[in-house]
C-alpha cells in the first residue's frame, strides 16, 4: 500500500502510474514517461470522483511559453482507494494552507470590455474563468459599462462578502476602485481588501511587477495570483490637485512621459507598442517640459540609494496577516504637508529646464520600461525622477536596455526617495498622466501613505530585479 504523501493510479491504457508530494512539489509518476513535477503553489484543486482521483494544476508546455490549465487523472489502485481521501486533505493543505492562503476565495470580478485591445471579455471567458472555477472560487462578476462605474461600485461594495477584488482591465480600473474604496463609508477597511490584477490593459504596469516581466501578460498566472497570492501592504499616494483630493499608486508624469501615454489613446489597437512610437516621438519633438519641481527628499545619491535597496530586499519577506479592526477603523490618514511649507523644513526646488518629471512606485511602468528600478512596495516613500533636457542621442540610448533600469544613468536623470513633492506649472499647455489616466495640467501636490493599500502576491514583494547597479559601459 502507497504512503500516506503517495498513491497509485492506472491510466487509461492500464499502466500503473503514481501521485506523490513533498513539501514544495507534486510529482505524477510514469512509467514510459519521465516524472512531472509540478510547484505545489500551481496546484490548485484535487478531488476524488467514484474511483477517479483528477488534479488540476497550471504548468508550461515549455519554459518561455505561458501557463495553461492541466487536468491529471487515473482510477486509484484499489489497495489505495483507502487512503484517496486523507490524501487529497494532505495534499490541499500543502498547497493552500502551506503558503497561508485559504482555499476557495470568494472573489469579486470587475471586467472593463473597453480596455486595451478590447480583449479583456474574451480573455477572462476563456482562461481566467475556467481558472477560478476549477479552484472552486466563487465569483461575483460585473462588467463595467462607463466611466467611474468601478469607482461607484468599490465605494458601496459590501466589505464582508469578498476576499479579495479581480481586475481584469489595465491601470486606469486599478485607481477607479482606489479612489472608490477612499470614498467607502469605512475608507480603511475597504483599502483593506486586496486587489488582484489581471492585465488586459496596454501597460499593465502593476502586472508587471506583481507577476514578474515573464507572466507580465499572462492572464493565467494573473489567475493563479488571485486564487495563491497573498495579502501585501502597499503605499499609496495623496495627489492633490485644485482643492480635491485622489489617490494613486502607479505613477504621476508630466513632459514627454506624460506625451507618450496620453498622446497615444489612439493607438491602443498596438497593445503596449504604443508607448514606443510616443516616446519616439516626443525625443524627435523634444519639447522642454515648462515646471517647477518642489521636493521634500530623503536620498537623491544614487551609490546610496543602491545600498539602501539591496539592504531592503536582503531583508525576509514578512507575510502580511489580517489588520485588526483598531487598524481598520476611523477615516483616511490626514495630510501632513502644507505647499506654504515648501521653503523651509527640508524642501528644496528643482530649477533646471526639464524633459519630464516621473514619480511614483513599481519599478515598471509598462513591459519595456523599468522607470523606478529602486521602488518598494512599502517603504513609504515615493520615486522621484528629474530628467533634465540632455541630447537626442543619449534618450535614445536609453532605449538600449530600459527594460532592464538603464534610463537609472541617464545623463542628468535626477532620482529622490521622497516624503511628498509639488509641481507648479508655467503653463497652460501641456499633459498629466495619474496612472494612466489624463488629469488637467494644472498645480498639483503628492505625499505618501505608508502600507494604505493592499494587493495580492505570490512573492511577497516586487517580482522583478534591477542588475545595473553600476553604470553601462559607454561605447
Amino acid at each position: 500500500m502507497a504512503s500516506h504523501d503517495e498513491l497509485r493510479v492506472v491510466n487509461d491504457a492500464g499502466k500503473l502510474s503514481s501521485f506523490r508530494f513533498t513539501d514544495t512539489s507534486l510529482l505524477i509518476g510514469r512509467e514510459t514517461k519521465k516524472t512531472l513535477e509540478v510547484p505545489l503553489k500551481q496546484v490548485i484543486w484535487a478531488e476524488h470522483a467514484k474511483d477517479t482521483l483528477e488534479v488540476h494544476f497550471l504548468a508550461r508546455k515549455n519554459k518561455n511559453s505561458s501557463l495553461g490549465l492541466v487536468k491529471a487523472s487515473g482510477r486509484v489502485y484499489q489497495d489505495d482507494d483507502p487512503l484517496v481521501d486523507t490524501w487529497i486533505v494532505n495534499l490541499m493543505d500543502k498547497a493552500y494552507d502551506g503558503r497561508g492562503v485559504k482555499q476557495s476565495r470568494r472573489l469579486k470580478v470587475l471586467i472593463n470590455p473597453h480596455g486595451g485591445q478590447g480583449k479583456a471579455v474574451s480573455l477572462f471567458r476563456k482562461k481566467v474563468e475556467p481558472i477560478l472555477l476549477t479552484a472552486h472560487c466563487s465569483l461575483d462578476v460585473t462588467y463595467t459599462t462607463h466611466s467611474k462605474h468601478a469607482f461607484d461600485i468599490a465605494k458601496d461594495l459590501s466589505l464582508s462578502d469578498y476576499d479579495a477584488v479581480v481586475v481584469v482591465s489595465g491601470d486606469g480600473l486599478v485607481h477607479e476602485i482606489l479612489n472608490g474604496f477612499a470614498e467607502h463609508t469605512h475608507p480603511l477597511k475597504a483599502l483593506n481588501i486586496p486587489l488582484s490584477p489581471v492585465p488586459t490593459g496596454s501597460g499593465n504596469g502593476l502586472s508587471c511587477n506583481l507577476l514578474g516581466i515573464q507572466d507580465a501578460f499572462d492572464v493565467s498566472a494573473a489567475a493563479l495570483n488571485a486564487i495563491k497570492g497573498r495579502p501585501m501592504k502597499t503605499d499609496l499616494f495623496s495627489f492633490t490637485q485644485s482643492g480635491t483630493r485622489r489617490f494613486s499608486f502607479l505613477s504621476q508624469a508630466i513632459g514627454l512621459m506624460a506625451d507618450l501615454d496620453i498622446g497615444t489613446e489612439h493607438l491602443r489597437w498596438m497593445g503596449d507598442t504604443r508607448f514606443i512610437v510616443g516616446f519616439l516621438r516626443g525625443v524627435v519633438r523634444y519639447t522642454p517640459c515648462p515646471v517647477t519641481l518642489s521636493i521634500k527628499p530623503v536620498e537623491s545619491e544614487k551609490p546610496k540609494l543602491i545600498e539602501k535597496w539591496q539592504e531592503a530586499r536582503a531583508a525576509p519577506i514578512s507575510l502580511s496577516t489580517d489588520a485588526s479592526e483598531e487598524e481598520t477603523s476611523g477615516g483616511l490618514p490626514p495630510l501632513k504637508f502644507d505647499s506654504k511649507s515648501q521653503d523651509n523644513d527640508g524642501w528644496i526646488k528643482f530649477d533646471k529646464p526639464l524633459l519630464y518629471v516621473y514619480a511614483g512606485q513599481g519599478p515598471y511602468v509598462g513591459r519595456d520600461l523599468m522607470q523606478f528600478p529602486l521602488s518598494l512596495p512599502d517603504d513609504g516613500l515615493i520615486d522621484v525622477v528629474a530628467q533634465e533636457l540632455s541630447s537626442r542621442g543619449d534618450m535614445l540610448k536609453a532605449m538600449d536596455g530600459a527594460e532592464k533600469g538603464s534610463p537609472f544613468w541617464l545623463p542628468g536623470q535626477h532620482y529622490y526617495k521622497a516624503q511628498a513633492y509639488r509641481i507648479t506649472p508655467h503653463s497652460k499647455k501641456g499633459c498629466l498622466s495619474i496612472d494612466g489616466e489624463a488629469y488637467p495640467f494644472e498645480e498639483y501636490q503628492v505625499e505618501v501613505h505608508p502600507k494604505l493599500g493592499t494587493l495580492l502576491s505570490m512573492h511577497g514583494r516586487y517580482a522583478t530585479e534591477f542588475k545595473l547597479l553600476k553604470p553601462p559601459r559607454q561605447s
